[in-house]
């Protein structure tokens, strides 16, 4: 096993598997707008497959990636997995379409069209099987709410996924997008291993979830975890500590996230090996306590 990552970002354990805090996420292995085939799905295996040789344990992704298409090239990538890695869906989004589409030379935004929420119990155990179908697992390590349905009853979706993890089809459930009194209602009808909510350098709105997470020992996956906003222009905090590191932005933004609690858990997400690489780096990136101290008082 290479545990050079492991031991450069510490572990974590998830469903009986201890796993390196930097791990990959998996929406990008899609066309544009996460919709449909990549461009270059070789290089998408190729992505998943080297992931997994510079350390990699924790590789995330989500039916409605693509849909199915995340899955599917995970499975093409490296089944039989390795038993040391987690492979972590998810189920509670649908698909109306890409969130991105062209118009000329302008990208146009659809998101909060092209995703939406779904949590009728059979809905999600069907995808939960369809996705073991697809991943070609016998159980799926860590299975998550994608979204609150706000049309269904948390307790009857949360309820579904303990039904679930007592059949054996899943090891450990996760939420995601959710606040702090979502997480205890759902505390109360199952043990809730994960959280992913946004948060990174310049959104910092799930904050108080995080350190819910922290005190109460829940894994906390940030999505978007590179994003710095303005805090990476030229001349900002983020600017001139990459530069005093020779290193780059995305990479003091995951360093700063390592460093936030030691339940974090990045998913930089790429459809490109050096992209990939450029991002793992973030590992071998030390900030200084002053450094740390000016990215968390900047907004």
């Amino acid at each position: 096993m290479n545990t050079s990552l492991a031991d450069s970002v510490g572990t974590y354990e998830i469903a009986g598997k201890k796993i390196a805090r930097l791990g990959f996420g998996a929406m990008r292995l899609t066309g544009l707008g996460i919709w449909g085939e990549p461009e270059d799905r070789a290089e998408c295996v190729r992505v998943v497959r080297r992931a997994v040789e510079l350390g990699v344990q924790l590789i995330d992704t989500a039916n409605s990636y693509g849909p199915y298409i995340s899955e599917e090239i995970i499975r093409e990538a490296i089944r039989p997995y390795p038993d040391d890695v987690l492979i972590a869906t998810k189920a509670g989004l649908t698909r109306n379409g890409p969130d991105v589409i062209r118009r000329g030379d302008e990208l146009v935004r659809l998101a909060s069209k092209a995703w939406p929420p779904v949590g009728r119990p059979e809905y999600l155990r069907q995808e939960a099987l369809m996705s073991l179908r697809r991943l070609g697992l016998d159980q799926i390590d860590l299975f998550q709410l994608h979204r609150v349905d706000p049309k269904v009853p948390l307790e009857e979706q949360v309820g579904e996924l303990k039904n679930l993890q007592d059949e054996g089809k899943i090891v450990a459930i996760g939420l995601s997008q959710v606040t702090v009194d979502q997480i205890e209602q759902a505390r109360r009808i199952a043990d809730i291993s994960t959280v992913q909510n946004r948060y990174n350098l310049a959104d910092r709105s799930s904050a108080d979830v995080l350190d819910y997470c922290t005190r109460h020992g829940i894994g906390f996956i940030p999505w978007a975890p590179v994003d710095a906003g303005q805090l990476a222009r030229p001349g900002g905090p983020v600017d001139h500590i990459a530069a005093a590191h020779h290193s780059t932005p995305s990479n003091v933004a995951l360093s700063w996230l390592l460093h936030r609690s030691d339940v974090m858990l990045p998913i930089p997400g790429t459809s490109k090996v050096a992209h990939l690489e450029e991002n793992l780096a973030a590992s071998r990136l030390r900030l200084s306590e002053a450094e740390l101290a000016e990215l968390d008082a900047a907004v």
